[in-house]
């Protein structure tokens, strides 16, 4: 249950926060109190959430490279926060085979660099707590049909999956060697890894991604091109996990020890949906007939099954998801209704966020 006395007034440190997860998770830490420090390149997209709902006006927003070790550091510590979320990263899977070796340091080194800080600052038992979101493809895919948990191998076959199971790993290493749950009480850092599905929501336009693509087909009434119909993917609202982070980290800030570990946060089981049952929802509730083509000869592997357990966070953190798919997709629609007829954006999203916290 996420706490609202427990964030007013908490100083937040948000890498990546530009982006789309980053700026709805802004807006919810806004609406509960806390003040945010975010770091992060200049929005991905034009346009963005982020510019629509005018965060900068409301954070204190240092533009920056997270590969820029010197300039992190002194965000990092001229912010002196209670708790970090580490987001920023370079998220899509193709442009990992075009780019691999940006994609690799930010997502790795950029991690790295995050910790580093950490490690140096560490003052007035500031910070308690640090979440670094990964990624559900962080994990050995070997296609099962059941979730993987929390305690399965990392891996990834692609440059973006094997670079967050990296990342993942580098999480285990300082958590053993710098901020050791043994040895909480001279260190007071608690250091957890959050692992989510496929994320989905209003306000993302993301280039290469399923739903921002078929939004842009409907609204621009362009005929759909989708690579594999049948690979199955964990969709869930972007408010799922990030509600997953606001409760991981109130534990990790008030009882570090026993929650400084890996998280999965993904959809029921029912709601791991082929890439065809999205497109075809989204159509349906536009109203508009469904139509598609088949991309041909995509060149890149891309895994056709994923699922995760998450009966860990259900237990221990009392974390489960709000919204089924159908209700997720339904919250889109609105939302982009409203943005064609030109309402207030962030008035919009507070009003789903104050619905998803009902």
């Amino acid at each position: 249950m996420i706490d609202p006395g427990f964030w007013k007034g908490k100083q937040v440190f948000i890498t990546g926060h530009t982006g789309f997860k980053g700026s709805w998770l802004c807006l919810w830490l806004h609406s509960l109190g806390a003040e945010i420090t975010g770091f992060s390149l200049s929005p991905p997209t034009v346009p963005s959430l982020f510019s629509l709902c005018k965060i900068e006006d409301w954070t204190t927003t240092i533009t920056g490279d997270i590969r820029n070790r010197a300039q992190l550091n002194e965000a990092l510590h001229k912010a002196d926060p209670d708790i970090i979320i580490h987001m920023a990263a370079q998220p899509l899977v193709r442009v990992s085979y075009e780019n691999p070796v940006e994609t690799y340091e930010i997502n790795v080194i950029g991690t790295l660099n995050v910790f580093e800080a950490v490690r140096t600052l560490l003052n007035n038992n500031k910070p308690r707590a640090i979440i670094n979101v990964t990624s559900d493809k962080c994990y050995d895919n070997k296609e099962w049909v059941w979730g993987y948990r929390e305690t399965e191998a990392m891996g990834g076959h692609d440059p973006y999956s094997n670079s967050k199971g990296c990342s993942e790993l580098i999480t285990a290493s300082y958590r053993n060697s710098f901020f050791n749950p043994q040895t909480y009480e001279t260190h007071r850092v608690a250091l957890a890894s959050a692992r989510a599905g496929n994320v989905i929501g209003g306000g993302d336009w993301a280039k290469d991604r399923l739903v921002p693509d078929c939004i842009h087909c409907l609204l621009n009434g362009e005929k759909m091109q989708i690579r594999n119909p049948m690979s199955i993917r964990p969709w869930q609202h972007v408010l799922e996990p990030l509600g997953g982070y606001l409760v991981l980290a109130q534990k990790l800030y008030t009882d570090g020890v026993q929650f400084a570990e890996g998280w999965n946060f993904g959809p029921n089981e029912e709601d791991a949906k082929p890439v065809q049952w999205i497109v075809e929802s989204l159509y349906n509730k536009w109203g508009t007939a469904v139509e598609f083509t088949l991309e041909e000869d995509c060149k890149w592997h891309e895994a056709h099954y994923l699922k995760l357990d998450c009966a860990k966070a259900k237990n221990k953190l009392g974390w489960k998801p709000r919204w089924n798919l159908d209700h997720a997709l339904n919250k889109i629609i609105q939302w982009t209704r409203g943005y064609n007829k030109g309402k207030d954006i962030k008035k919009l999203c507070l009003e789903q966020i104050k619905e998803y916290g009902q």
